[in-house]
């Protein structure tokens, strides 16, 4: 039963290498290309850290990417009723990246290696995340 939610748990967090299709854009500002791999750096990092509220926060709210967070979020809350400690390690390189006005992609190659007490499951995965401008802010609504 342990394993069957810690793979659950695991799939989860494999959606968040979900890819779509690669689209063209306008060449990047230097501004608007370090944001962009800004906020993709902050909201792996914050799922890492399991900071649940900052990772959304990194999302546009009510976006696939927003409402796959909060599913991920809900996994790994119910797999800590199987296992006292859950870990989660998701490293990224983030490339390609291209801005269209007031929306982006970004070309992620990414691993991801979830641990449930002594159980360990791992992954890699490559893809585009695409990001639209909230105010000043730049924010993921889709991988």
């Amino acid at each position: 039963m342990k394993r069957k939610y810690f793979l659950l748990v695991l799939v989860l967090v494999l959606t968040i290498f979900l890819v779509g299709c690669s689209g063209s854009g306008i060449v990047t500002p230097a501004n608007d290309e370090a944001a962009i791999k800004s906020v993709l750096q902050e909201y792996f990092l914050a799922i890492n850290d399991q900071n649940w509220s900052k990772a959304k926060n990194c999302c546009v709210y009510g976006s696939d990417r927003y409402y796959a967070t909060c599913v991920l979020e809900d996994g790994i809350n119910a797999l800590y009723q199987y296992a006292y400690t859950v870990t989660i390690t998701i490293f990224i390189n983030i490339s390609n990246v291209s801005v269209n006005g007031n929306y982006a992609s970004a070309y992620i190659n990414g691993s991801g290696t979830i641990t449930a007490d002594y159980y360990t499951e791992s992954e890699s995965a490559t893809g585009n995340y695409y990001l639209q401008k909230v105010g000043n802010s730049w924010k993921i609504y889709a991988p």
